[in-house]
Formats: structure tokens, C-alpha cells, sequence
């Protein structure tokens, strides 16, 4: 088979209801949708999805005005048909059902228990269409004592555990907790997501029946704290804030140079031998209390200052230049307009932009995964509410002109 005889998303084919809002579920959806999936968004009447209204900034139209269209709604969304369906509503709920029974995949997160007093349920939904994978985002898990809690990202970072390693240390300027500047908390669910609803789509291949996928943002936000959790676990004393510096790696952090800062990540003792004869003080790779990277964490206290000496003599591009021919890993700090001027990042095609209906275009970042034979698919831009009730409604459920108008008559639909 030739590299270029598949040139469609792997997941052509695969359609996703999604009732979710906000970030986590949408996220999901949409990585979805760049796979291939046909994503159809539900959204409330008049209002739709929370984020609509997070701005500014918002999409400027051709005449430079704010359009209704925010960015944080138009970071993800893209490649999905929108509906507008009043879930309260009789018809709306069936229209939601049979719309369900069509689908391979349905994402909510609404409150624990929150759709079955739509008839939206797992339980309800699974008899009609077996083949279905439902899965539930909700903060804290389908059951438990904080089950019926709400939550969102910022807090769960708290309690989660992840702002008690984020931030400058106690006692230092600036110390205290912080949060990390994105939704990470969303973000890591909706890929957790992601992989578990394709995990359940392959295992439906042998099983024949769907499943139903129970995530929860504390649940993940404690399974990522990776090799943090394990220092705790075999340590037995919980890990501290420690700024830019690694916990593992020494000399692995962000240094003051002559102009700014460079990040520099020493992963290895070789790596860490190269640095110290290129910043003219080979002495530093042979004393006795640094030989390793175990000494060198034991040391951290007297290194650290010897380091910081040393990279405020040159320029952080001076640093650049020096250590990359030799594969001692350091980066710039950068803000994200130099991100996406990096010549790296233009050659990567990491912004593109999308024609959108209210604006000349819409800027957009591309998903990372580059696949060698199947193709990422960026159909559409971020829907306008409601865009497309009409269209699904008549090519999924085959509705006649007449019965979407007599929906729309009685409230059901928008």
C-alpha cells in the first residue's frame, strides 16, 4: 500500500454528540474532530456554550468590529456543527435521544446524575444504542463522598496538589502558591479523555458494545503528578514549590543571563561535564561534590549560585549559540508572540488560519499529531450558535423542512 493511499482523518467515520461546555469536554472534542470524527456541539438556545461570553478579546468582523465570538470559545471548537437544542424541552430531549442512538460516542459533564432527569442517562441511553461510549467528565467522579461537588480547574490544581509544587518557594520574593497559566487540569482530562474513548471504540471492534467512561478532574490531576507523586511515595515527604527548578536535576532551571533568562536542562552527567568546559570552568564537572547528578542534587545550594555566576556573563543568545551545537539542552524563555515567530515553530505550520462566516478569517493552532498517512482534518472554523440545526437535523435524523420548522415553533430547537 502506498504512503499516500489513505489521505482521510483515522477517525472518518465516527460520530460524536457532544453535550459538554466549558474546556475539558470541548477539548476532547475537538482533538476528535481533528482526527476525522463528526462532531455535532449541543448548545442552549439564546445562551450557548459558557465560553461564548469569556472575552474580551473577541473575533474582530471585516469592518474591525467585536463579533460575539470569543477567543477563548474559538480555541476549541473548531471542525464541529452546532445545535442549539433546549434539553428541558420534551422534543428537545427526544431529538437529543435520537440523535444519541446514532452516535458512536457521547461527551458530557454535567452534574453527577444530572441527565437523567432528561432521559440522557448512561443507563438510558445504552439500551437504545449498545454500541455506545459514554463518557462523563464531572470534578471529582461519578461517586464518592465529593461526588455531587462542582468544580473547576483552578481549584482542583489546589486541591490536587499541583499548586503546592507551582510557584516561587516560601520565604523568597514572590513565594507562595500559584497556578499554572492555562487550564492544565481541563486540558490533561480531555486528552485522558481522548485516549480512552479511542481505547473504547478499538475494544468495541471485538466486543461489539460500547462503554460507558467515568473521568474525573481530581482523578487526573493526581495521576499526572508523574514523578512528584512517586518522590512522595518512596521519599515520604511531600515535594515543595522550587520555582523553575527541577527536583531531580541539577543544574536543570531557568538562569539569569547578561540580557534575560535561558532555561537550561542538564538531564545528564555528560551533558553537565560539556556545559562546565564550555562556560570556561572544567573544574566545576571534576569536584568531587558534583561528579553526579545524585551530588549534584545533594548540592544544589552551593552549584546553583556557581552557575548563576557564570551564565550572567553572556547573552542569552550567546548561551544559545555555545551550547546547542554541543547538545547541552537550554531554550529561551519566551513570550508567546516570540513562540510563534520562532523559525521552528513557522516550519512546523503550527498557526494556520480558517475562512469563518462573520470575518476574513480566524487564526488557529494546528493539533501536534502529524500523521504518515492519514490526514488531520480542518473542516470548519468554530461554529456560530445554532449554525447548523437545520442541516443535522434533517441529514442525521432525516427531518423534513416542515417538522424542523414545527420544532422550532414550539421552543425545542433554535
Amino acid at each position: 500500500m502506498s504512503d499516500r493511499e489513505i489521505d482521510v482523518g483515522p477517525l472518518q467515520g465516527i460520530r460524536v454528540l457532544d453535550l459538554s461546555r466549558i474546556l475539558a469536554g470541548p477539548w476532547a472534542s475537538q482533538v476528535l474532530a481533528d482526527f476525522g470524527a463528526e462532531v455535532i456541539k449541543v448548545e442552549r438556545p439564546g445562551a450557548g456554550d459558557d465560553t461564548r461570553q469569556w472575552g474580551p478579546p473577541y473575533l474582530r468582523d471585516r469592518e474591525g468590529r467585536d463579533t460575539a465570538e470569543s477567543a477563548y470559545y474559538l480555541s476549541a471548537n473548531r471542525g464541529k456543527r452546532s445545535i442549539a437544542v433546549d434539553m428541558a424541552h420534551p422534543e428537545g430531549q427526544r431529538v437529543l435521544r435520537e440523535l444519541a442512538s446514532r452516535s458512536d460516542v457521547l461527551i458530557e459533564n454535567f452534574k453527577v446524575g444530572g441527565l437523567a432527569r432528561y432521559g440522557l442517562s448512561w443507563d438510558d441511553l445504552r439500551e437504545r444504542n449498545p454500541r455506545l461510549v459514554y463518557c462523563s467528565i464531572s470534578a471529582f467522579g461519578q461517586d464518592g463522598p465529593a461526588a455531587q461537588g462542582a468544580g473547576y480547574d483552578a481549584m482542583i490544581q489546589g486541591m490536587g496538589g499541583l499548586m503546592s509544587i507551582t510557584g516561587v518557594p516560601d520565604g523568597q520574593p514572590g513565594g507562595g502558591p500559584q497556578k499554572v497559566g492555562v487550564a492544565v487540569v481541563d486540558l490533561m482530562t480531555a486528552m485522558y479523555a481522548v485516549s480512552a474513548i479511542n481505547a473504547a471504540l478499538f475494544e468495541r471492534e471485538r466486543s461489539g458494545l460500547g462503554q460507558h467512561i467515568d473521568l474525573a478532574l481530581l482523578d487526573t490531576q493526581i495521576a499526572w503528578l508523574a514523578n512528584q507523586n512517586m518522590n512522595y511515595l518512596i521519599g515520604g515527604t511531600p515535594p515543595r514549590r522550587a520555582g523553575t527548578a527541577h527536583p531531580n536535576i541539577v543544574p536543570y532551571q531557568a538562569f539569569p543571563t547578561a540580557d534575560g533568562w535561558l532555561m537550561l536542562a542538564v538531564g545528564n552527567d555528560r551533558q553537565y561535564r560539556t556545559f562546565c568546559e564550555l562556560a570556561g570552568r572544567p573544574e566545576l564537572a571534576t569536584d568531587p561534590r558534583y561528579l553526579s547528578n545524585a551530588e549534584r542534587v545533594a548540592n544544589r545550594a552551593t552549584l546553583v549560585p556557581e552557575v548563576e555566576a557564570l551564565t550572567r556573563t553572556k547573552s542569552t543568545q550567546a548561551w544559545l549559540d555555545l551550547l546547542t551545537p554541543a547538545a547541552v539542552p537550554c531554550g529561551p524563555i519566551n513570550d508567546i508572540a516570540q513562540v510563534f515567530a520562532e523559525p521552528q515553530v513557522q516550519h512546523r505550520g503550527m498557526r494556520f488560519e480558517l475562512p469563518h462566516p462573520l470575518a476574513p478569517s480566524v487564526p488557529m493552532v494546528r493539533n501536534p499529531v502529524l500523521y504518515s498517512r492519514s490526514s488531520l482534518e480542518y473542516r470548519d472554523p468554530p461554529p456560530m450558535l445554532g449554525q447548523h440545526t437545520a442541516a443535522v437535523l434533517a441529514e442525521v435524523l432525516g427531518l423534513t423542512e416542515a417538522e424542523i420548522g414545527a420544532l422550532r415553533a414550539a421552543g425545542a430547537v433554535d
